[in-house]
């Protein structure tokens, strides 16, 4: 009996060597501007849900990061807050050729902790140091981080620099600064339209004039360290129409 039963075991053990295996779920690491948390979670969630596979983000200030893959730091796509800090990025010959795209931009405002805060008109003639009545401005590394550094950039122009610099509490990224206003920490904030649309603990009180700082441009690039299919995969699914209605909601404006 068990002689008779052996051909067909040989049978059912070939022909499962035989089935195709699934493939292997792979993973995406990203390196992008802490401004981008809401959305870009979003997108990131329903790129697995599509694919299976894996997507890591690491947020930090575009400063931070572009520095950390310049010293080899193993990401595969990377998606800054600057032009500048891409540029850094390509120059070190980190972003493989053709594979770069200006995806994003935003708007710099003026948030308040307080519900009641009365707008404002940002100008020459706002008296920013008044409305702070003793308190600070929280805002990102204004040296370093595209948030700060566009923030001193429309205050200097603005005229308005010189007299609340002493009252700038910095913070590493422009996510942090939004939760010094949010705790209450500080009384306003200079942060994206989009961190301040993410936090309802926050009122938008002011928007700071395009003219007055560069363009607030987020390019996105996939680095040389990519290998796997899903990166170039995932790079691709940041410029489509399911990506782009979620940044879109959540206050970006997607670029050509």
């Amino acid at each position: 009996m068990f002689r008779h039963l052996l051909p067909v075991a040989a049978a059912i053990v070939c022909g499962a060597t035989l089935m195709p295996r699934a493939a292997a779920a792979e993973e995406v690491v990203v390196f992008a501007a802490a401004s981008m948390k809401t959305a870009l979670d979003q997108v990131a969630t329903d790129f697995k849900t599509a694919t299976g596979n894996d997507v890591t983000i690491s947020y930090a200030g575009s400063n931070t990061l572009a520095k950390q893959i310049q010293d080899g730091a193993p990401a595969d796509v990377f998606i800054s807050a600057s032009v500048d800090w891409m540029d850094a990025v390509e120059k070190n010959g980190d972003v493989v050729d053709g594979a770069r795209v200006d995806l994003l931009g935003n708007k710099l405002v003026l948030v308040a902790h307080d519900g009641d805060a009365a707008p404002v008109t940002i100008d020459g003639n706002f008296d920013l140091k008044g409305a702070l009545d003793g308190g600070k401005l929280a805002m990102a590394m204004v040296d370093s981080v595209p948030a700060g550094q566009y923030g001193k950039q429309s205050l200097t122009k603005l005229g308005l620099w010189d007299s609340v610099q002493g009252s700038v509490a910095q913070a590493d990224n422009v996510r942090a600064a939004l939760a010094l206003v949010s705790t209450g920490e500080a009384p306003y904030g200079i942060v994206y339209a989009t961190d301040a649309a993410a936090d309802p603990n926050v009122k938008v009180v002011g928007t700071f004039p395009d003219d007055s700082h560069d363009p607030i441009i987020y390019p996105a690039a996939l680095l040389k360290t990519a290998a796997d299919p899903a990166d170039k995969a995932f790079f691709e699914a940041l410029r489509a129409a399911p990506a782009d209605e979620i940044f879109t909601k959540n206050g970006f404006t997607t670029l050509d």
